[in-house]
């Protein structure tokens, strides 16, 4: 019998959501001190949907990590172009 897929998948998208703190974290380099926090708090606030969804939602929260990852993109593309925020 393989694997509950339901059970199995939630966890995967926690462990990506790990992978993607890096990126947020190294915004500092581009980012100020105040765009760096609010971002943190945004990945925050991803990890804690994936945690409440994985029973209800548990085949959405592998997708967490692709739009955390494309709100953090979007955010310093935005930040670049209209704040001036460079490396």
């Amino acid at each position: 019998m393989g694997p509950d897929w339901r059970v199995v998948l939630p966890w995967v998208g926690l462990a990506a959501m790990v992978a993607v703190l890096p990126f947020y974290a190294a915004s500092g380099l581009v980012a100020p001190g105040w765009a760096v926090v609010a971002l943190l708090v945004c990945w925050a606030l991803f990890v804690w949907v994936g945690w409440r969804w994985r029973r209800t939602r548990p085949y959405w929260v592998p997708a967490l990590p692709f739009v955390a990852f494309g709100w953090w993109w979007v955010v310093l593309s935005a930040g670049d172009a209209w704040l001036g925020w460079t490396a």
